[in-house]
């Protein structure tokens, strides 16, 4: 099977994965607990932290390990709100949102609190000047994704925060497609909470980094809670923490060579489709505003589940959105957000690439599709 889904899930890189094992059998004691075991895993844990802390540029104070970007996004969300900095019960969100933010919207929509989901124009972006006209004297929270999961496109965290800081509102984003793949320090100074999950940049899965702004004065969301300073319960898994510490410092050390790559692998997937030109559509902005790494498109007249459906026949590996989407009969969020209902939306289909992915493959994926588009032509 050729992978072409790197956008779900990566597989577990070998060097982190030697971490891993050596952690669990070296450093095995509960961080928590007093004994030297325990004092050993602890100062593996807060060696992980700093690390983190270096990477993102930000305070290691305000940085904990969470079980991945799922709970990283409840927790850090709920954190602002505990937090806030003015009366109000108004809160900003995108209409494109992963499935943690948007349900967790639900829930606080259910308990009294008002959200408005903010639509992407057609190029995928969120505009400035939507946000500025939500914006009411109650916004207490914006919460933007910052690339997304199904087009690849960046929205403007930086500019949103820079809007949102006079107005005394606080500002969460969801950085789980670029962290490893774009630098970060600097969005991640811009705003008061983010995350991160470790199976993104080929870590292992169910680790996780959150981050909250440490001068805000939050409260644990569970009552009583202990681990990582109250901002989690259950004992902390140091291992998978320690590799996925080991997989954020490749990443961040091949982000520029890696993204230039991915651009190359980029163009030789539209050069592959050459032949079916006006068949296809690829969704979302062009140039810096964009992951080159994910690819949302749709083939004119064809679902996209059939189009996945075709591939995984022929040994590729697509998908027809984001994971926790997939098996829903609803349009892919993005579609939704930009306006695209009905046939159109049903034929999104997403290419994501990653590190094994090689230019062969890429080519003859491309071909495969326009050969699928021909012969659909033809019938």
């Amino acid at each position: 099977m050729k992978y072409f889904d790197y956008a779900a899930t990566c597989p577990l890189d070998r060097e982190a994965a030697d971490i891993y094992i050596k952690a669990s059998t070296d450093y095995f004691g509960n961080s928590q607990s007093l004994h030297e075991a325990g004092s050993a895993a602890a100062n593996l844990l807060e060696s992980c932290r700093q690390e983190f802390s270096r990477l993102l540029d930000v305070e290691e104070a305000g940085v904990y390990f969470t079980s991945g970007g799922s709970e990283g996004n409840h927790l850090g969300i709920m954190a602002l709100l505990s937090a806030k900095t003015k009366m109000g019960n108004h809160i900003i969100t995108g209409a494109a949102e992963h499935s943690s933010v948007y349900n967790l919207m639900k829930k606080l929509e259910a308990e009294g609190w008002e959200v408005t989901y903010l639509p992407l124009d057609r190029d995928g972006l969120i505009k400035i000047e939507s946000l500025a006209h939500a914006v009411r004297p109650e916004t207490v929270l914006v919460s933007i994704q910052h690339g997304n999961p199904e087009i690849g496109t960046l929205q403007p965290v930086k500019k949103i925060a820079e809007y949102c800081r006079p107005k005394g509102i606080l500002i969460h984003t969801d950085c789980v497609q670029t962290f490893g793949k774009i630098p970060l320090d600097s969005l991640a100074r811009s705003v008061d909470a983010f995350s991160i999950s470790g199976h993104k940049f080929y870590g292992p899965k169910g680790t996780g980094v959150a981050y909250v702004n440490p001068k805000l004065a939050w409260k644990p969301y569970i009552d009583g809670t202990v681990h990582e300073k109250g901002f989690r319960p259950g004992t902390v898994n140091v291992p998978g923490i320690a590799a996925m510490t080991a997989a954020a410092q490749k990443a961040h050390s091949i982000i520029k060579t890696e993204n230039d790559r991915l651009h190359k692998l980029r163009t030789i997937l539209v050069n592959a489709l050459a032949e079916i030109n006006g068949s296809f559509e690829i969704f979302g902005t062009e140039g810096e505003e964009r992951l080159p790494g994910i690819v949302g498109m749709a083939l004119h007249g064809l679902e996209g589940q059939m189009v996945m459906l075709e591939c995984n026949r022929r040994g590729f590996a697509i998908s027809t959105g984001t994971a926790c989407h997939t098996g829903m009969l609803t349009p892919a969020k993005s579609m939704t957000a930009m306006g695209i209902n009905g046939k159109e939306a049903k034929g999104f289909f997403r290419i994501s690439f990653g590190r094994d992915t090689v230019e062969e493959d890429v080519t003859e994926l491309g071909k495969l599709l326009a050969a699928i588009t021909s012969r659909t032509a033809a019938v």
